[in-house]
C-alpha cells in the first residue's frame, strides 16, 4: 500500500481490498475511509491526499496499468458506469460473500504472477483480471443497479473521458471541441453524460480542469497569472472568478 500515489505507479489503476484495521484519505478533496471488508479502487491516484493507515491494517492490493487494464475489460457496457462513480466515490461496501469472492480473485492473480514458467501467462493473467472486474461489476450493480447502455454510447462516454484523463481540459473546456472530436453533437454528448453519470459533459470538463487546478495552488510552484495562462483563461481576473465560483474562496485565500 505504501507505494499507492507514487509517481512510479502514476499510470496504474490500483485496485484494494480491505481484511482488516482502516485506512483514511482524502480523494479529490473530500475525506473518506475504508475499513475491513470493504473495497476500492482508485483511476487518479494524483487526487489521493492524507493517506493515514491505522497500525493493524491488512490489505491486499492489485496495480493494473492502463494499457494491459483495457486488454481485460470485460465486453459490457456497465463498465463505464462504473467508472464514473468511482470518480466521486471509491470505497465499495459489500456482502461477505461477495468480499470473499474478491479476495479469491486478488489471490488467483498472485499465484498466476508468481507461475512465471507457464507459457500462457499473459493470457490467463487477462482472463484472471477480467474476472475481478466483472466481480467488482457484480458489488457495484448490487449497489446502483444495471445500466442499459448501448454499445455506441459506452464507447462515446470511454472516448470523451480518455481525453480529459489525457489533458486535452487544459487548453479546450468546451464541450464543441469534445463532440466535434467524437463526430457527434455537444447536444447529444451532453445527454450520454447525462443519461450513464446523472451530470453533463460541461461538469465533467469542469471538474477535470478544478481538479488540476488545486493541484496547482497546493503545489505553490506557480504564480497564479502562469496558471491563468497555461489554462488558457482570458486574464487573470477571470480565472479568480473561475476558482472562486468552483471552489469557494479566491486562489489567495486557497493558498492561505
Amino acid at each position: 500500500l505504501k507505494r499507492l500515489g507514487t509517481a512510479e505507479l502514476k499510470d496504474y489503476v490500483v485496485h484494494i481490498i480491505c481484511m482488516r484495521g482502516r485506512f483514511d484519505f482524502t480523494f479529490d478533496g473530500n475525506p473518506f475511509l475504508l475499513k475491513s471488508g470493504e473495497a476500492m479502487i482508485i483511476s487518479l491516484q494524483q487526487l489521493l491526499e492524507g493517506m493515514r493507515p491505522s497500525a493493524d491494517l491488512d490489505v491486499m492490493c492489485v496495480y493494473v496499468k492502463s494499457d494491459f487494464l483495457e486488454l481485460c475489460t470485460p465486453r459490457s457496457n456497465y463498465g463505464i458506469k462504473g467508472a464514473l462513480a468511482l470518480y466521486a466515490y471509491p470505497v465499495m461496501q459489500m456482502d461477505g460473500r461477495r468480499f470473499e469472492q474478491l479476495r479469491q480473485d486478488f489471490v488467483q492473480i498472485e499465484q498466476r504472477l508468481l507461475n512465471t514458467e507457464n507459457p500462457f501467462q499473459e493470457d490467463i493473467l487477462i482472463c484472471a483480471t477480467q474476472m475481478m472486474f466483472l466481480d467488482f461489476f457484480d458489488i457495484h450493480a448490487a449497489q446502483n443497479g444495471l445500466a442499459n447502455i448501448s454499445f455506441q454510447d459506452t464507447d462515446i462516454i470511454a472516448r470523451f473521458m480518455q481525453m480529459l484523463e489525457h489533458g486535452d481540459y487544459v487548453k479546450n473546456r468546451e464541450v464543441g471541441y469534445y463532440a466535434d472530436k467524437l463526430c457527434v453533437t455537444p447536444k447529444y454528448l451532453s445527454e450520454v453524460c447525462k443519461g450513464v453519470s446523472g451530470r453533463t459533459a460541461n461538469y465533467w470538463i469542469t471538474r477535470f480542469v478544478i481538479i488540476h487546478i488545486r493541484r496547482l495552488l497546493k503545489a505553490r510552484e506557480m504564480t497564479f497569472t502562469e496558471i491563468s495562462d497555461l489554462f488558457e483563461f482570458s486574464s487573470p481576473a477571470y480565472f479568480s472568478r473561475f476558482v472562486q465560483k468552483h471552489l469557494g474562496v479566491s486562489p489567495t485565500n486557497f493558498r492561505e
